[in-house]
């Protein structure tokens, strides 16, 4: 009996940019990267704490870089994308939530979120695919979405739009781009243990209504994540392009 061959996880030799990598999922996300075999360009607006992130990889023998980059700034996004060398992997894990009940919802915190969650990802996602589509390689683009793609949450609707937005534009991407071997996905996390969310986690009614919601009844880690995001970016999901994965423990089964 002939076996088939294992997929592999390796992502050697591949280069990755993660943005929003200052902290939480999207600096986790680098950190699994490079730990996989990646160089990885670590990109946020916060330079001092990517420098500490690099050195840190750094100091695990592990290949990274670091790139000072506000995604809401299309244009400055576009010339730094332009200027570095083409990426096989992108992660974009920059976000921003401004959570208030609809009829409170201001022009002004409507508009940052869109810049970063639908704007900014938008045209990061277009032109790392533009530097694909010009070397004529395959790769792998990945969007953080959230669970909140998929379902409403009450004083969430800006947050909800920009996210459900996201979905859609990464599907039309991934039909577009596909006969490129272009794949485009995204991960989409409930509440996860990072410094962002405990806001939310630290009151306890809250926290008690997110776990009764999560299935599998406990917040999620950024290792879930990480792991979501490895598989992804990998040729074991050479097959996987116009999907959402996602990392609810069961919050949208019902």
């Amino acid at each position: 009996m002939q076996l088939p061959s294992s997929p592999s996880f390796s992502l050697s030799g591949k280069r990755a940019l993660v943005t929003g990598a200052s902290s939480g999922i999207g600096l986790a996300c680098a950190v699994a990267l490079a730990r996989a075999g990646a160089h990885v360009t670590v990109a946020a607006r916060r330079l001092e704490r990517l420098s500490d992130l690099v050195s840190s990889l750094h100091a695990e023998g592990l290949s990274a870089e670091a790139l000072e980059l506000d995604v809401s700034d299309i244009k400055a996004t576009a010339t730094a994308i332009a200027q570095a060398a083409d990426f096989d992997i992108l992660v974009n894990s920059a976000g921003l939530a401004k959570h208030t009940p609809a009829l409170d919802t201001s022009v002004e915190d409507f508009d940052q979120v869109m810049d970063i969650n639908l704007r900014g990802a938008y045209f990061l996602t277009r032109e790392v695919a533009k530097g694909l589509v010009t070397a004529k390689k395959p790769g792998s683009l990945i969007n953080i979405s959230s669970q909140m793609a998929h379902v409403g949450g009450v004083d969430r609707a800006v947050y909800c739009a920009s996210k459900f937005a996201v979905e859609g534009f990464t599907k039309a991407m991934a039909i577009e781009w596909g006969p490129q071997g272009i794949r485009v996905n995204t991960v989409c996390p409930t509440f996860v243990n990072t410094e962002l969310a405990q806001q939310t986690l630290s009151n306890p009614e809250r926290k008690a209504w997110i776990e009764e919601k999560i299935k599998l009844g406990r917040i999620a880690d950024v290792q879930d994540i990480m792991a979501a995001v490895m598989y992804l970016a990998s040729d074991a999901a050479s097959m996987v392009t116009g999907s959402s994965l996602l990392v609810d423990g069961g919050w949208t089964a019902d």
